[in-house]
Parts: structure tokens; C-alpha cells; sequence
């Protein structure tokens, strides 16, 4: 057996993960990097790069590359895990991830408000689902990123036109989500990160609604000025659920999302994040930097496993 790091990193993102690698050796902590691209695996001989797997896999890397990751890594994880190692937003965390429509499901069985929501597979089903439904809607892609694959349409026959036209959102697993547009109260919504179940911070974004891209690293404003990103302090009852979603979804580590529908007050939950890069400029939003609590995380984690295999 090869001599192995404690901790391998697989990513696909060339520049989201600097300062984690930064933070990393700052600690001295010894990991192994490691790029989707030019990966492969041998499912007879599946030991992994490290006892210990970060998985950095954004749903966004279909928007940079046609043979994404996305699907490889749902194996490619089962069969490191199957070898006895353990990854961190593993396959449990990533088949949550992976499917917008398991998102709405399981936060709805945890008995919180989503918007509501129709879930099709085929284009020609789009109008039935839409029926059912009051306008202005969404059509959402089941696996989206940065807001990829989202568009509005404010009435039926703009939608029955979209659907004629074929100029309607592609899923790159054929599912699709149409749901009620909720007119988020003072177009502001709300990202509230967690570690380990646990919340760590929470984050408003307020847009002016002319996108639905509201990533908020550093890579992602570059071209988005018209996004705020502020701190956020989220009530008990806010901090409860999404703890409850994370620890549902087997969520390691990850943002969970919602906005206050203007229409009747509810607290709406409608994205689970596996991938999180944390905001951007943390010392002057957060005064603090999460990359420092994720690298505890990840010590703790490399010792428990030590301690397992003493």
C-alpha cells in the first residue's frame, strides 16, 4: 500500500479553493488536491486517495464543461466509500445535491414551507403542471448552478409560447421543476451556512430580481454588481430548520436557503447547497473567516480516524 495523506480534496473549480488550501497550510495540515479533470478509477483496486474525503463538487460544472463530473462523482464516491473511506458530502449528501425535486421533498417532510412546485420530465408536461399553479412561474432545471436554468414567465400563454418555441430551461437529466414565483420580501434572501448538522453564519442577499444568480464568493460578484451581500442573524426557529435539513440531507457541510414570500409571511426553504466556497470578503461581512472553522473540522475529523484505526 502506497503511503497516503490523511485528507485528499477533489474539486473541479480551478480558483474557489484557494483560501481553503491557504488555511490548510497555514495549519499544516498535509492533504492531497486533487481535479476531476483526467481522473479516472479502477472499481477492482477503489482504495482511496485519503482515509479522510473533502468533496468540492459544484452542480454549476455543467455550465464550464459539456462531460461534467456530476454523474462520475456519484460513483466514483460509492466506490471509495464501499474501500472504507469516508467522504465528507458523500454520496448520501450528493444524491440531495444532485436533484432539486429531493430537495423540495425532503424539506417539505420536515413538515417547513417550499414554494409550490411541480415536478415533470417531459417538456410537453410543462402547461398540465403549470395549470395547477398561480402565475407569474418558474421553470427551474432539477441539476442548476448559479442560477443556471431558470427562467420566469408572468402568464400562461408567455409559458405555452416557451414551450412551443423549445425556448424553455433543459435539465441535463431531464427533470423539471415549475413553481410558483415567490416574490421575495424586500428582495432579499437568505443563505445560512452549516457545518457538521450544526449552524455556522448566515448571509442576505438582496438583488434587484433581474437575476436569479446569487452566488456569493468572490469568483461569482465580479459580474454581479447589482447583489448586497450583508450578515445575517437568523431567529431560533430559522437556525432549528436549517439544522434539521442539513442533518436530513446527511449534509456535512453546506448552505441552505430560503426567502420570506411576500404574499403571506411564510419562511420559504428552496435550496439545498452541497458546495460551499463561503462569502466572499468574510472579515468585513462576518468579521471572522469560516475557512478556519472548516479546517477544525477537518483536523477533528483526520484524528477520529486515526483514533478508529489505532
Amino acid at each position: 500500500m502506497t503511503h497516503r495523506p490523511p485528507l485528499a480534496i477533489i474539486y473541479e473549480h480551478p480558483d474557489w479553493f484557494k483560501l481553503l488550501f491557504a488555511a490548510l497550510d497555514r495549519r499544516n495540515v498535509a492533504y492531497q488536491p486533487i481535479q476531476f479533470q483526467d481522473h479516472h478509477f479502477d472499481p477492482e483496486n477503489a482504495e482511496a486517495p485519503a482515509p479522510l474525503v473533502l468533496s468540492r463538487l459544484a452542480m454549476s460544472s455543467f455550465l464550464r464543461q459539456d462531460e461534467h463530473p456530476i454523474f462520475y462523482a456519484q460513483s466514483l464516491y460509492a466506490s471509495w466509500e464501499l474501500s472504507g473511506a469516508r467522504v465528507i458530502n458523500g454520496t448520501q449528501a450528493l444524491a440531495i445535491d444532485a436533484s432539486k425535486a429531493r430537495q423540495m421533498a425532503l424539506i417539505q417532510s420536515l413538515g417547513l414551507d417550499i414554494p409550490a412546485t411541480r415536478v415533470v420530465h417531459r417538456q410537453a408536461d410543462i402547461i398540465a403542471a403549470a395549470k395547477t399553479l398561480r402565475f407569474p412561474v418558474i421553470v427551474k432545471v432539477n441539476i442548476g448552478g448559479s442560477g443556471a436554468g431558470v427562467s420566469f414567465y408572468e402568464t400562461l400563454e408567455e409559458l405555452t409560447q416557451a414551450v412551443a418555441n423549445g425556448s424553455t430551461p433543459k435539465s441535463i437529466d431531464s427533470v423539471l421543476l415549475v413553481q410558483e414565483y415567490v416574490p421575495a420580501r424586500g428582495q432579499q434572501v437568505v443563505r445560512m451556512e452549516t457545518l457538521n448538522g450544526n449552524f455556522l453564519y448566515a448571509i442576505s442577499l438582496n438583488t434587484d430580481g433581474g437575476t436569479f444568480d446569487l452566488c456569493p464568493a468572490d469568483v461569482c460578484l465580479i459580474d454581479k454588481p447589482r447583489i448586497t451581500v450583508r450578515e445575517y442573524k437568523p431567529d431560533q426557529d430559522a437556525i432549528r430548520a436549517a439544522e434539521a435539513i442539513a442533518r436530513a440531507a446527511k449534509l456535512d457541510i453546506g448552505g441552505i436557503e430560503f426567502m420570506i414570500d411576500d404574499r403571506d409571511g411564510a419562511r420559504r426553504f428552496y435550496d439545498i447547497n452541497g458546495l460551499s466556497n463561503f462569502v466572499a470578503d468574510p472579515l468585513n461581512v462576518l468579521g471572522w473567516d469560516p475557512h478556519e472553522k472548516l479546517v477544525d473540522y477537518l483536523i477533528q475529523a483526520i484524528e477520529k480516524i486515526r483514533e478508529k484505526a489505532a
